[in-house]
């Protein structure tokens, strides 16, 4: 591990250097690139740092402590000796986690999708509800959610309802959301008082670079049609919606959130970029997926990752086995609390397998 920090400490030094130089401040382009590798590597160079200044306060005191005669400079020796002693092994296990392998993805924009499953109407208000949930979170996190698409039902539902996340670790943040989500209450119209269980499905996708994902024209069909809501003023006369379908995929993207063509058509695009960024990706995922499915399962989304239990007030991750009893704040957006725990757990498999 060492021989690595030293590695990338070089590096990090060596664009430090680089950025001072009056050639690489002229070149924009060249700087920016600089200025990206540079802050990765900050915090672990940092990190670094603290390690080699306790290493050095731990070898000074070594070595005053063998030639010390003196009992209270002793004891004083022994304790700088002790903390630095552990100071540098909190600092090892820091570096550990900073080592380990980053995903790719993580310091992406996302696409989420949120579908009603089984469960009919009542799918479709839960799914409804898990919308509000993460819009609610992604306020709380300053994260900003475009509406991409949505197919509402009469009783207030969704039977699908697409959003673009951005802002700073977005894909990270919420990543682990993907799967299917169960709930267990008893709907408004249930006369009996009888508990249902429906299902909504969450998909969350890193969001593509134009350059990662090629759309040949001859791959493509775009149409163009009206847009269409629950009803009433919410149903659009002009033909601004956009359905694009991909042939070689057979994926089908639609938009029809704004009231101009051109920004329904932008959206659409980026939709279909992460949903083939995704497909391509999964075809060489399996070894990654196997890494991870003891502890937050294949993502593959039909798979039960998480159940919503109302009259228990409990929520369930299934993936690391930890219940909340707040479900009520929960379903409000303040999900932290879960995410932090997915993310500490994937974090030990990950260590665990280094080891």
């Amino acid at each position: 591990m060492l021989s690595k920090l030293e590695d990338i400490y070089r590096r990090y030094c060596g664009l430090s250097e680089k950025l001072a130089d009056s050639a690489v401040i002229s070149d924009t382009a060249e700087w920016a690139k600089t200025a990206k590798e540079q802050a990765e590597l900050s915090e672990v160079a940092q990190k670094y740092e603290e390690y080699q200044t306790a290493q050095t306060r731990l070898s000074q005191a070594q070595d005053a402590i063998k030639s010390e005669t003196d009992a209270e400079m002793r004891e004083l020796l022994e304790t700088e000796i002790s903390d630095c002693t552990q100071m540098l092994a909190s600092l090892a296990d820091e570096l550990k986690i900073l080592l380990l392998p980053k995903d790719k993805n993580d310091d992406r924009n996302c696409i989420m999708e949120i579908r009603g499953g089984a469960g009919g109407e009542e799918a479709a208000l839960f799914a409804y509800e898990l919308y509000r949930m993460y819009l609610n979170y992604c306020e709380r996190h300053r994260l900003k959610c475009e509406l991409v698409d949505i197919s509402e039902t009469e009783l207030g539902g969704v039977k699908e309802v697409v959003m673009n996340v951005s802002g700073r670790d977005a894909y990270k943040q919420l990543k682990f959301e993907s799967g299917v989500h169960r709930v267990q209450r008893v709907p408004e119209t249930e006369s009996q008082g009888r508990v249902h269980t429906s299902t909504a499905t969450v998909a969350v996708l890193p969001e593509a670079e134009d350059v990662e994902v090629e759309i040949r024209d001859e791959d493509i069909r775009v149409d163009v049609y009206r847009s269409s809501g629950a009803g009433g003023q919410k149903v659009n006369k002009t033909e601004t919606a956009i359905r694009i379908t991909h042939f070689p995929t057979g994926i089908v993207v639609t938009c029809q959130d704004e009231r101009s063509q051109l920004k329904n058509k932008d959206k659409a695009f980026r939709v279909l970029r992460s949903r083939l960024y995704d497909y391509y990706n999964s075809q060489n995922r399996s070894a990654y997926d196997e890494h991870r499915k003891s502890l937050v399962g294949r993502g593959d989304r039909s798979e039960r990752i998480r159940t919503y239990n109302f009259p228990q007030g409990r929520v369930t991750d299934h993936r690391i086995g930890l219940s909340l009893f707040s479900l009520d704040n929960f379903i409000m957006g303040d999900i932290e609390e879960m995410i932090e725990a997915l993310a500490v757990a994937e974090r030990e498999a990950l260590l665990a397998g280094e080891e």
